[in-house]
C-alpha cells in the first residue's frame, strides 16, 4: 500500500510543479490603428439670409386747405327817437354835379388747385455680397496643411472618444489666420480643444496668383474615429 501511494504522491507534484513553471500568458489589448484617425472634410459654407423685402414710406399726408369763415352778422343798432321837425331852410343854389371816381377794381384771387404729391420711387433691394470662390489646388493645400497639424489627443484616445466637429475660420491673403470658431462641437472637451490648439496662432499657405480676394471664409468637418 505504501509504494502506490508515494507512486501517486510524486506524480502529482511533478503535473504542479510542470504548471508552475509555465509562464503566465495575459491577454493583449487590440492594436488600434491611428494612421487615419482624423478626417478633414471641407463643409459648405452658411446659406445668406433672404434679403428683407423693402417697405416702402407711407405717402405725406395732403396739405390743409383753408376753411372759409361764414360773414359775421350785422349788429343791430337800437333806435334813436326822432328829432323835433326843424324849419325848412332857405333854398340855395344847387352846385353843379361833380364826377365821382371809382375805386379801382382789384381782381379776384384765383383759386388754387391742389397738386398731388409725386408717388414716391421704388426702393431696390441690395443683393448680399457673393462670398469669393476658392480654387481647387488651394482647398487641396488647405486639406494638406489640416491634415499635417492635426491631432489626437492620447486622453481621448484611450477613453475611445469620437465626433465631429465644423470649424469655420477667416484667412487673409498671407496666410494668416484672422479668426477662428468651433460652430459645431464633438461633444467631447478634449477633442474640441485640440481643434482650437491646432488654429491658435496658426499660419496657413498664402494664396495662389489665381486668387485675388484679400480674405477668404472657411468651413471644414474634422472627425476624431478610432479604427480597431
Amino acid at each position: 500500500m505504501r509504494a502506490p501511494l508515494s507512486v501517486s504522491a510524486v506524480a502529482h507534484a511533478a503535473i504542479i510543479g510542470l504548471l508552475l513553471a509555465l509562464p503566465a500568458v495575459a491577454p493583449r489589448p487590440p492594436k488600434l490603428d491611428l494612421s487615419h484617425a482624423v478626417e478633414v472634410v471641407f463643409a459648405p459654407p452658411p446659406a445668406p439670409a433672404p434679403p428683407q423685402p423693402a417697405v416702402a414710406p407711407p405717402p405725406p399726408p395732403p396739405p390743409p386747405q383753408a376753411v372759409e369763415q361764414p360773414p359775421a352778422p350785422p349788429a343791430v343798432q337800437a333806435e334813436a327817437p326822432p328829432p323835433p321837425p326843424k324849419p325848412a331852410p332857405k333854398p340855395r343854389p344847387k352846385p353843379a354835379p361833380q364826377a365821382v371816381e371809382r375805386p379801382p377794381e382789384m381782381p379776384l384771387p384765383l383759386p388754387t388747385a391742389t397738386v398731388p404729391a409725386a408717388p414716391p420711387a421704388p426702393q431696390v433691394a441690395a443683393l448680399p455680397p457673393q462670398a469669393p470662390a476658392i480654387s481647387a489646388d488651394y482647398r487641396a493645400t488647405l486639406s494638406g496643411w489640416l491634415e499635417s497639424h492635426k491631432h489626437y489627443p492620447e486622453a481621448a484616445r484611450q477613453r475611445g472618444e469620437e465626433g465631429r466637429a465644423v470649424l469655420r475660420f477667416r484667412v487673409d491673403r498671407t496666410g494668416r489666420v484672422l479668426d477662428y470658431a468651433v460652430v459645431s462641437s464633438t461633444g467631447f472637451a478634449d477633442l474640441d480643444a485640440a481643434v482650437e490648439s491646432m488654429m491658435r496662432g496658426a499660419t496657413m499657405p498664402p494664396f495662389p496668383p489665381g486668387m485675388t480676394a484679400p480674405e477668404i471664409e472657411v468651413s471644414v468637418a474634422i472627425r476624431f474615429g478610432l479604427t480597431r
